[in-house]
């Protein structure tokens, strides 16, 4: 392959690193297939009564596409996305602001909605239910109530622990569902659309290499397809093919099972300083200096999947598999 062919491939009309590769249709939404029949049913029933769509809760691990689903229900009833987080709704005051700015069929959407706080929560019970919004003005011998008229706006809620959303909460959701892992294959022809976007050419037989260690998230999966296309253009290949996936990816020291530095360094903490568990997970994080929140919610899971590691009612646990993927001897 010529020289000249390898340098303009990257640098006609090269994108910008962080375009958007975010889908804005159900229609280019990969995988979750369940899920999105399920929505478009809702979807369709919403539009031909000219209503705005009711609430929706998606729960499930980080990456899979919560976000982006909030941003295709926008997209396909032609509405206002208003994008916050739980954690930083902390007076009833920001919770007014953000309800009564809202125009008809409009969506708002809290991520990591379990972090909301209950009084909080309070107030937005009769907001989903009635649209309305009772508030509180002044305190003590002068204070009195007033209600505020909402226009029908949807709330959308995303968690990555479904179990701390009250049931109060989860009961005012008309849609709920949760995303599950995506497969290798349905991952590649994810990578490939990204590619495309990227303006990147890559072999089908690379793309799936990347799918198979992106631990069946998308978010994971666009990272490394990013990380890989700087290394092949730092090193003058094009298209991106199978060796130069595996010498990229060697770099960062992700595994053929898509076990990266850390999971690796967990499972080898519970083998050599006890026994192959089980062991506490609050003695874990202490060991790895990791937060507790982040080993349960962005580690385990895929090890989890994957059988390298399962929980007892004692605590964690390596596997067979584990000590076989790691090269140890099984006790």
């Amino acid at each position: 392959m010529s020289d000249s062919f390898i340098q303009s491939s990257w640098t006609q009309k090269d994108p910008p690193f962080d375009v958007p590769l975010r889908p804005k249709k159900i229609i280019d939404f990969l995988g979750q297939d369940p899920l999105k029949e399920r929505l478009g049913v809702f979807i369709k029933a919403a539009k031909q009564r000219k209503e705005p769509l009711g609430h929706c809760l998606f729960h499930g691990p980080p990456g899979l596409g919560k976000t982006t689903l909030a941003i295709i229900l926008s997209q396909e009833m032609g509405t206002q996305l208003i994008s916050t987080s739980g954690p930083t709704i902390e007076k009833a005051a920001d919770l007014a602001g953000l309800l009564t700015n809202l125009e008809e069929g409009d969506i708002l959407f809290i991520d990591e909605i379990h972090r909301l706080n209950r009084a909080i929560e309070e107030y937005l019970y009769p907001a989903m239910e009635d649209f309305s919004l009772d508030l509180l003005i002044d305190s003590g011998p002068s204070s009195r109530s007033v209600k505020v008229k909402l226009k029908r706006f949807t709330l959308v809620g995303a968690t990555t622990r479904s179990g701390l959303v009250s049931s109060p909460m989860r009961s005012r959701f008309a849609f709920s569902s949760r995303l599950e892992f995506y497969e290798p294959e349905v991952l590649a022809a994810i990578i490939t659309r990204s590619a495309q976007i990227l303006q990147v050419a890559i072999l089908p037989e690379a793309a799936l290499e990347i799918a198979r260690r992106s631990r069946g998230t998308p978010r994971i999966a666009n990272h490394l397809l990013r990380w890989v296309r700087d290394f092949a253009q730092i090193h003058h290949r094009a298209p991106i093919d199978l060796p130069t996936t595996h010498e990229a990816l060697h770099m960062l020291a992700i595994d053929e099972k898509g076990l990266d530095e850390m999971d690796k360094k967990l499972l080898e903490t519970i083998i050599d300083h006890h026994d192959g568990g089980p062991v506490g997970l609050n003695t874990l994080a202490i060991a790895l200096s990791e937060d507790t929140s982040t080993l349960s919610e962005v580690y385990e899971p895929y090890l989890v999947k994957k059988g390298f590691l399962r929980h007892t009612p004692r605590g964690r646990e390596v596997t067979k598999r584990a000590y076989e993927h790691l090269g140890r001897k099984i006790p």
